[in-house]
């Protein structure tokens, strides 16, 4: 009966929380329709979005280039945060993300291996490509991180990320400049932006994000008999394999779909997962994957977005990238994440 109460005191609160995750995307969706080389005020920007624009060039502007581009920014920020938050959960790593695991840049070796050797040019085309990359390097990272007596650690895995991650930028590197038309697109590319995207990609890309969100927030359940360790989950009944293994796919669909369309913009399925877990403490909620994996797929965006709006504003007219601006917030507390588990592990 106590247990009953405490879950159901619970739920309004993570609801509120959620709601005001919410409320916070939207404030950042109608910023980023409004602030870039040509500002609009908030008022035309909702007039224009109602179908009354006060302007054609104004009109182009939401339409054709803000409102695709917040919405690309939407379903790939959520696609990395929900892919970070499951890593971390199916590994029990906290150092766990797509970026600093490999899976980002196995897909963008992937990529750049579809479009300078095999000349394939479209979304719909590569985003294969992307996938099997994903799913190559994850079983690279994790087969390297389990080597040794001690098996698999945070730590290890995360040296045998990066050192997976330097090897795959290596590669992809030497492929783009064989290529001068690879070469062009990787350059821009590669830096992680949410600008100059064709207006059809997120389409294209849609599907696949979708269907990865669905089996990750499917395994939200599982996720909380997993963090109590493999036994007592096989003892609740759990069946771990199929569990890891639609994690994995899930993992796959997300990381690849926003890779493809993006690039392997790193550090958002790292820092919001963990901004998460401080703002369920601080309200009472508890690690509840049922309501974190939710609260990052809401926060993600926010993160991105708030990026790819600072990066119009202090280059202007120019842009600077948003995963430069957000590789400059999640360096740091990648390091400052690596240094307190190895103090904890002393």
């Amino acid at each position: 009966m106590g247990t009953l109460a405490v879950r159901v005191a619970k739920g309004p609160r993570a609801a509120l929380l959620l709601i005001l995750s919410g409320a916070a995307l939207l404030a950042l969706c109608g910023m980023s329709m409004a602030f870039g080389a040509l500002s609009v005020p908030p008022g035309q920007v909702w007039d224009t979005l109602l179908g009354h624009p006060p302007g054609s060039r104004i009109d182009n502007v939401i339409w054709s280039v803000r409102l695709p581009r917040t919405a690309l920014g939407l379903a790939t920020g959520a696609a990395l945060g929900l892919s970070g938050a499951l890593m971390q959960a199916l590994t029990r790593n906290p150092l766990a993300d797509p970026g600093i695991l490999g899976v980002s840049a196995g897909a963008a070796f992937a990529v750049v291996l579809a479009v300078g050797v095999l000349d394939i040019g479209s979304v719909h085309g590569y985003i294969w490509f992307a996938f099997a990359g994903a799913a190559v390097a994850s079983a690279l990272v994790y087969g390297l991180g389990g080597l040794g007596r001690s098996g698999s650690t945070p730590v290890k895995l995360a040296l045998a990320g990066v050192a997976v991650t330097s090897l795959l930028f290596s590669l992809t590197s030497a492929v783009a400049l064989t290529d001068p038309d690879a070469l062009n697109r990787y350059r821009f590319w590669s830096a992680g932006s949410l600008a100059n995207q064709d207006q059809g990609v997120l389409l294209r890309v849609l599907p696949f994000l979708a269907v990865g969100a669905v089996l990750a927030l499917a395994c939200a359940p599982a996720l909380n008999s997993l963090a109590l360790g493999d036994d007592v989950a096989k003892s609740l009944g759990l069946r771990l394999g199929v569990v890891r293994v639609q994690g994995v796919v899930a993992v796959t669909l997300l990381t690849g779909g926003a890779v493809a369309v993006i690039g392997p913009v790193v550090f958002v399925g790292l820092v919001v997962p963990h901004l998460v877990r401080v703002l369920t403490q601080a309200a009472g909620i508890g690690p509840d994957h049922r309501w974190l994996l939710p609260l990052s797929a809401v926060l993600a965006p926010c993160l991105l977005l708030a990026a790819d709006i600072a990066g119009r504003l202090i280059a202007r007219p120019a842009e600077v990238q948003a995963g430069i601006l957000v590789a400059f917030v999640g360096g740091p507390f990648f390091i400052a994440l690596v240094r307190r588990r190895r103090l904890a592990e002393l």
